[in-house]
Order: C-alpha cells, then structure tokens, then sequence
C-alpha cells in the first residue's frame, strides 16, 4: 500500500489495525510495510512490530516484484503462519494458503473506468487471488455477493469484515477552516478522487442547477491526486475542471485536493450534508464518517452504499440530477429535515465501531490459522 493514493482501502485497514491494537489477543502480528507509512501512520509503528520493506513503492511494478521476492523471503524468515493480503491480489509467491480482502470487483461492471493495461491485470490476477485464499474478506455484503456469484467462489470461506469508525469521536475544533478554505456561506462536501466511477459531473451539473434558486451555496471538493495511480483518472480530473469552468462554478465550487483527517473533519462538521453520488463502492467510507461527525448525508442508491446508510441519510439514484438538485435544496431550506439525518446518522455510526469490526477480523484470523485447506 503506499499511502495517500489507495483512498477507502488505506482507510479500511489502518482503522482495522487500530481497533486490533485496543484489543487484548494472544495473536502476535507483524505489519510488512512500505517506509512511507512511518509516516503516515506513526500510531501503528507504536502498536505493532513493523518490517519496512527497501523500496520506495512509487513504481507499482516495484511494488509487485517486492511482494514476490522480499515479502515472501520475511515470511519464510519469520515464521509467519497466516498472511492477509488486504489489497485485492496474492502474490505468486507466498507462503502457504493465504487470507485476502477483495474491496470490489468495480472492473468487472465498469471495464471502460481502467486502462487496458489494469484491466488486463486486475482480470488475471484477481480470479486467481481468491482462488488461492484460505480465507475472502469483503467490506459489504454486496461485496461478498460479487465475489461469490463472478467468481464461482464457495460462500462458506467468504466473510464480510465491515469499515470501523473510533466511537470515542473528539469535539473537532473548526473555528478557522471556513476562513482557511474561503467558505463564507452554506456547503456542500465530497471528499473523493477524480475516478471516473465517483460521478463528478453529475454533482456539479445538479449543484449548477442548485446554484440559480440558491447563489449563496458552495461545493467543497477534496480528494488525493488519483492521476498517480491512473491515466484515466488524470483524464477525469481535467474533465471535471472543464466542466466547472463551462457551468460557470468557478467561484461556488472549492477544489481543494488532499486536506489532512483533521481538516476533513472539521468539514463534515461545517457541511450542510455530505453529497455522495458515486456509481459504485464497495463500502462508502465517507458516508460513514459523515454520519459518525454529526453530518447529513445525500447519497446515490447503488452497490454497498444503502448497506451503509440505511434509513439514516437521503439516497438518490446516481445519476438523476434533478433528484439531487431537489435533495440538496431540502437539506438547505428544511432544518428539521437536516437535523433529522443528523441525529440518525450518528445512531447508524454507532453500529459501525472499530472494536467490533476489529473483532470480526480476529475472528477470521483464528479461523484462518485452525484451517488447513
């Protein structure tokens, strides 16, 4: 994983590892890691024994080769009995029969979001990564389901390991991000990178249409530079700057690429409601930290996201954009409706502790390490 570019499954597992340090267990676990993460996630250098592997990981040829050759040659060494890869593939070279998460399977619904290239990869390689597995880890439910029914894979080694979020949620200190940022009126918030599955243009043509009944609204856009990983994405990112620029939003709309988890914070807190309106996900990260700070949310009604939400947000289809004109004018002009998704996310948050999701992971581990298969 290098960190700052996987998004959702950088976020999935370092909280996962958060509740497991919080957990009392008799496992011992050793996180193989790129340099990177020292600094990233100092806090699960504190918790958990780290081996570093001697590369930069800034070339994912690299990246793959390491897992071939180095990680393989530490797990001989260290006499590693379970491994978990939790970025969608298995190496060639493991040790023994290993775990793997699979976060989606969004390549095989939106082959035109990949470059030939990835897609090549992902369809030889994935396939054959859960065939391998011991165990399968999904986020979601309509993961597990993808898995089972596009894979062929038996269900019973298929297991649904959900996001967690910290219940013990600190009072977020937001004073100066509104004049950091120049958000001097009511916001709307979608913290995403420039994928293409992520639907920006959508948004911005509904938050356009929005724009004539209420000019006093703005769209707060945040995301890491998802180019680094894809030319697609690059492409897309280009797109959604043109677009801003032909709807005339440049001086509504707030671009403004990767901002710290504290920060990020600070926004849900100070946003009218969180506008979500991606085609596919496999879990939906941000509309659980949403809900966890307090915000409302407006997401789109497709894959694993009215898993997430439940009753406790508005879900519209993805790409109706006057729905989501009308959605986010009700979150403007009705505070009773907005302080109704408020109070409801929280309670749905709730239901989505780390502890719990950490527990289900060491569950999983110790059914891993008893199978032999």
């Amino acid at each position: 994983m290098l960190p700052g570019v996987v998004g959702g499954s950088e976020t999935y597992m370092t909280r996962l590892l958060s509740g497991i340090a919080e957990r009392p267990s008799n496992l011992e676990y050793t996180i193989f890691a790129l340099p990177q993460l020292a600094s990233s996630h100092p806090e699960l250098e504190r918790s958990f024994k780290v081996s570093y592997a001697p590369l930069s990981g800034q070339w994912k040829s690299f990246r793959i080769a390491g897992e071939n050759t180095w990680l393989a040659a530490q797990c001989r060494k260290r006499r590693i009995d379970l491994v978990h890869h939790a970025g969608g593939i298995v190496p060639f070279v493991h040790r023994s029969r290993p775990m793997l998460t699979i976060h989606d399977l969004q390549y095989l619904f939106y082959p035109e979001y990949f470059t030939r290239t990835k897609l090549s990869y992902l369809r030889a390689m994935v396939p054959r990564s859960a065939e391998a597995a011991r165990l399968v880890l999904t986020p979601s439910e309509f993961s597990r389901r993808c898995v089972i029914e596009r894979l062929g894979i038996d269900p019973s080694i298929v297991r649904v390991v959900p996001h967690g979020i910290s219940r013990r949620t600190t009072k977020v200190t937001s004073g100066d991000v509104r004049a950091r940022y120049s958000l001097d009126g009511p916001f709307f918030l979608y913290p995403a990178a420039s994928y293409p599955h992520k639907n920006h243009l959508v948004l911005l043509e509904a938050f356009s249409r929005l724009r004539e009944a209420r000019p006093d609204a703005l769209l707060v856009l945040t995301g890491a530079k998802a180019w680094m990983e894809w030319s697609v994405a690059r492409a897309m990112g280009d797109r959604i700057e043109a677009e801003i620029a032909k709807l005339g939003l440049g001086e509504s709309v707030r671009s403004l690429g990767y901002v710290s988890s504290e920060d990020l914070a600070a926004l849900y807190s100070e946003a009218t409601a969180l506008t979500f309106p991606s085609r596919f996900e496999g879990f939906g990260a941000p509309v659980l930290e949403a809900m966890a700070r307090g915000c409302p949310v407006i997401a789109s009604d497709a894959t694993a996201v009215p898993e997430v939400l439940g009753t406790a947000g508005m879900l519209v289809s993805p790409d109706n954009t006057s729905h989501w004109t009308d959605g986010m004018r009700d979150m403007l002009e009705s505070t009773e409706l907005s302080d109704s998704f408020r109070k409801a996310g929280l309670d749905r948050a709730g239901e989505f502790g780390w502890d719990r999701s950490a527990s289900i992971l060491q569950d999983a581990y110790r059914h891993g390490l008893e199978t032999t298969l």
